[in-house]
């Protein structure tokens, strides 16, 4: 460790719930915690979020932190690390969560259960499809491409796709027939 002050005589105030010998221990420590969070995370601001919670850390169990070499860094570097390790989980977490939420539009009127169930069974048969398929159908099914101009974005030939597209219809009308009675194809021999 480099040349460290002696936190002790701070730190026995602190720990009495002395305000300005903590404020004093955060003004000594908070660059150097703030460098480490900064090189463990990708943004400045959750550096900031993770060194104030490791000082927050350091006040509320105060009275059961030990000084190693008379300093209260090595307890707030090792709270530092564990701080951002449980950060970027929560951060996978949230952006599982988020991308798990449907992309609707909030000024859109509310779906029924049976538009609901459609769309997830639609998704379960998108996700089962080959990337190269998946992408051809929402190119021309969502997004509304040409068939030519699709083609060419995933790799195929024109016809190649059109017989691609025709199956994987084919597909979508068997996985989703009993979904909606009125889109049915009619029986043979009826219009």
């Amino acid at each position: 460790m480099k040349d460290e002050q002696d936190d002790g005589p701070l730190w026995t105030r602190a720990v009495r719930d002395d305000g300005a010998a903590f404020a004093a221990l955060f003004d000594r420590h908070r660059p150097r915690i703030y460098r480490r969070a900064l090189s463990l995370t990708e943004h400045s601001h959750d550096a900031e979020d993770i060194t104030a919670a490791a000082f927050y850390e350091l006040w509320r169990k105060r009275k059961s932190v030990t000084l190693v070499a008379g300093s209260v860094a090595p307890w707030l570097l090792v709270t530092t690390v564990n701080l951002t390790q449980n950060h970027r989980r929560a951060a996978a977490r949230y952006r599982k969560l988020l991308d798990a939420l449907p992309r609707d539009d909030p000024h859109a009127p509310a779906t029924d259960a049976e538009d609901l169930e459609a769309r997830d069974r639609l998704r379960t048969t998108i996700r089962g499809l080959a990337p190269q398929d998946a992408a051809l159908l929402v190119l021309t099914g969502v997004e509304e491409m040409p068939v030519w101009q699709a083609a060419q974005a995933v790799g195929l030939k024109p016809p190649a796709a059109r017989v691609r597209l025709h199956r994987m219809r084919q597909r979508l009308q068997r996985d989703l027939h009993d979904l909606r009675p009125s889109v049915r194809n009619a029986p043979e021999g009826t219009y």
